[in-house]
């Protein structure tokens, strides 16, 4: 019998955030369970630190760079192979919960899952959710706005008075009424939620729920640092942020991710209710991480690779899978589908760069990749391309315009010693991951690690070579009658 797929994908989910890979101060029990009955990855990376770019290429097994999937607005198209339409073409249902809309281009949802959207017939999509803010924001006068909010620059919110159903409510929602249709097909549950992306705001008991003074400091780099930080700083005031400041923006962040945590168990429990856990993967992990106020700016930047950004949680559990382990074998976001795939016996229909991790799951001390790899950024010449966001973003829009080059192309390759970062327009970088393993210190200087450099860059322009592109598969005919007149 096929196995079925719990698949649940956090937004902005630092991987430090979690008790499991290291936070003393977060409760996020649910996930701790999940961790338990299965085996969680230390060494995840995400191969695109912005959300679509990300999302596009776990589904798809291809680098961001491969097809031009750069942008929020590079979708997946409609006749683009992809991991959720091999299941839906071996007979799997695929169910798409809520409306995201940032990962498949018009027509491209249709083609890859088997239902999508929510159980309630009036909520269509992520915008569906912000319209309450947006009026909020017009009857106030969006100047007055920011200026009754002292950290609104920095997308913090706080306590959220009202009790509206959000996005992640709507799909827990909506999985729990679907767990309860007969079943005639072996399943896939494809659940992208939110949180915890900013904006930062939670209800209680998630707003109070952590001490503001126990908030440990951000990081703070060393050595040569990318230009983008000090001009996001500036241009949203946060060079002038006090600890405190920071200290409340992680407080509410770890509310939200015990949010999530709460949802998460929701959705297990449904499934146990229904007895659909026997032969039932879950999977469980976060498109990319979040600055949190580390080197003193939140969010994320789509050249920013640093580990706060591009390192996130992983963790699948079910049967036959070594209980209570963790791997720290390297692994990319873009295995994982192909991991899922190959449990359920099927072989995927299309030339990816994704690799089954399968053996792991039976043995966790194996290794898996020699390198990861991750990118983002622009050509300077691309600034048509770049974004114009309106409130809240609009401050990142224009810095990006300011300079392209601060939101330049980057490339990074990380071995199990190494990180280095490769930057078209600003210095490179250099990261002893024993010594250092949050990146903080920039080592590129050191004239000692000049051979060490050398050998990445190798590693790094043989991985450029080997995805530059995809030839697709097309069977056009050479010397087709032209329909013109003759000169």
């Amino acid at each position: 019998m096929k196995p079925n797929f719990v698949i649940i994908v956090a937004d902005q989910l630092r991987v430090d955030a979690l008790p499991l890979f290291g936070n003393s101060v977060v409760k996020t029990p649910h996930i701790d369970a999940l961790a338990k009955q299965g085996m969680a990855f230390s060494e995840t990376f995400t191969q695109h630190s912005v959300c679509s770019p990300s999302r596009v290429s776990f589904i798809t097994g291809h680098y961001p760079h491969v097809h031009g999937n750069r942008t929020l607005n590079n979708l997946i198209q409609p006749n683009q192979a992809n991991f959720l339409k091999d299941f839906k073409q071996h007979g799997y249902d695929v169910v798409h919960i809520g409306g995201r809309g940032d990962t498949f281009a018009e027509h491209a949802t249709e083609a890859s899952v088997s239902y999508h959207g929510f159980s309630d017939p009036e909520l269509k999509d992520l915008s569906s959710f912000f319209a309450k803010k947006k009026q909020k924001i017009k009857a106030q006068g969006l100047q007055n706005y920011i200026d009754q909010n002292p950290l609104i620059r920095a997308f913090y919110h706080g306590r959220k008075e009202d009790n509206d159903v959000t996005f992640d409510t709507a799909c827990v929602e909506t999985v729990q009424q679907w767990v309860s249709k007969p079943k005639n097909k072996p399943w896939v549950l494809y659940i992208p939620l939110v949180d915890p992306h900013p904006p930062f705001e939670a209800e209680e008991p998630w707003f109070s729920m952590y001490d503001r003074d126990a908030m440990v400091l951000p990081r703070q780099g060393q050595g040569y640092q990318p230009k983008y930080l000090e001009a996001l700083r500036q241009a949203h005031g946060w060079d002038k942020y006090r600890d405190k400041d920071w200290q409340e923006i992680k407080a509410v962040y770890y509310g939200m991710v015990s949010k999530f945590d709460d949802n998460v168990g929701k959705i297990r429990q449904a499934i146990q209710d229904h007895q659909l856990d026997d032969n039932t993967y879950f999977v469980l992990f976060s498109d990319h991480g979040e600055y949190l106020g580390d080197y003193g700016v939140v969010e994320k930047w789509p050249s920013g690779v640093h580990e706060c950004l591009t390192r996130t949680p992983l963790i699948i559990s079910g049967k036959d899978i070594q209980q209570g382990k963790t791997s720290d074998a390297l692994i990319e976001l873009l295995d994982v589908f192909p991991t899922l795939l190959d449990l359920a016996g099927i072989q995927s229909q299309h030339r990816h760069y994704g690799r089954s991790f399968k053996a792991l799951l039976t043995a966790p001390q194996q290794s898996h990749r020699e390198a990861v790899f991750s990118e983002g950024g622009f050509n300077a010449n691309e600034k048509d391309i770049l974004e114009d966001p309106p409130f809240p973003y609009d401050l990142k829009g224009k810095v990006q315009h300011m300079d392209p080059k601060l939101v330049g192309k980057v490339t990074c390759i990380r071995t199990r010693d190494w990180t280095y970062v490769w930057r078209l327009y600003e210095q490179h970088e250099l990261y002893d991951r024993h010594n250092d393993p949050h990146e903080t210190i920039n080592l590129i200087e050191q004239p000692e690690n000049t051979t060490i450099i050398q050998q990445l860059q190798q590693q790094l322009l043989h991985w450029l070579i080997y995805s530059a592109d995809e030839i697709p598969k097309l069977s056009e005919t050479r010397f087709v009658a032209v329909d013109l007149e003759r000169p």
